[in-house]
């Protein structure tokens, strides 16, 4: 279900069940989660195999969890967990979005650090037509990324978006034919500087504790670059 490659600073994740549109059971997520988890690359590029990136939970697996609220809330819980461990890894992950994101595809998308979407891709949450919807972090991170006035209508009405509104919505950060250049162009950089700028990026501390943060962090890498920066003025 989960094929991982490295070549050189960038570890590639593929959700390889495209005969089920990347669809995740457990078994998927919990594999996702050891393959993010291990890594050692500063940068991870995660894509779907096939012509869907992710179509989310299997539905299959869903249905069996009917009549049953403790394996089914255990459910939403282990998808929470992944997108968490995607959120928090030191890596910069990317995702490689073409085709379908749906519903729990669109939400570890969601959680990726920078989204790229082909002009082929799309984006939904179809789950409310059939009475659930996304619960591995989606109603959290939707509207931090959207705004709550679009993400309320996005969800309410199910409906799909393509590239373009998904990019005026700020869902994804660009549109390109070949997403996993993006992944390279941030691997070129120095990769120590990366989970810095990323921490500092992500930190919702009240502002004298960031600005803190930031200078104590810009210190330390100017002493680890002196010649680097040396290079650069000659």
């Amino acid at each position: 279900m989960i094929d991982v490659d490295t070549n050189g600073s960038i570890r590639t994740i593929t959700l390889d069940r495209p005969e089920a549109r990347n669809a995740l059971t457990v078994d998927g997520l919990t594999a996702l989660e050891t393959a993010v988890d291990d890594t050692d690359e500063p940068v991870i590029y995660l894509r779907g195999r096939g012509p869907a990136f992710c179509a989310g939970a299997d539905l299959n697996a869903v249905a069996a969890l009917e009549g049953d609220r403790n394996r089914a809330a255990e459910f939403a819980r282990l998808g929470q967990r992944v997108a968490r461990t995607i959120e928090d890894t030191s890596a910069i992950v990317v995702a490689g979005i073409d085709g379908p994101a749906r519903g729990g595809g669109l939400e570890l998308a969601l959680a990726c650090d920078v989204r790229i979407g082909t002009p082929d891709s799309t984006y939904g949450e179809p789950g409310v037509s059939f009475g659930l919807f996304g619960a591995w972090g989606g109603t959290v991170r939707l509207p931090r990324v959207m705004g709550e006035g679009d993400a309320l209508e996005f969800a309410l009405t199910g409906r799909s978006i393509d590239a373009e509104e998904a990019l005026r919505m700020g869902v994804i950060s660009r549109i390109e034919d070949d997403p996993q250049s993006v992944a390279e162009e941030i691997a070129a950089n120095a990769t120590d500087t990366l989970p810095v700028l990323k921490r500092r990026l992500r930190d919702d501390s009240e502002r004298a504790t960031q600005e803190r943060r930031e200078a104590a962090a810009f210190a330390d890498l100017v002493a680890a670059h002196a010649d680097d920066i040396d290079a650069v003025l000659d």
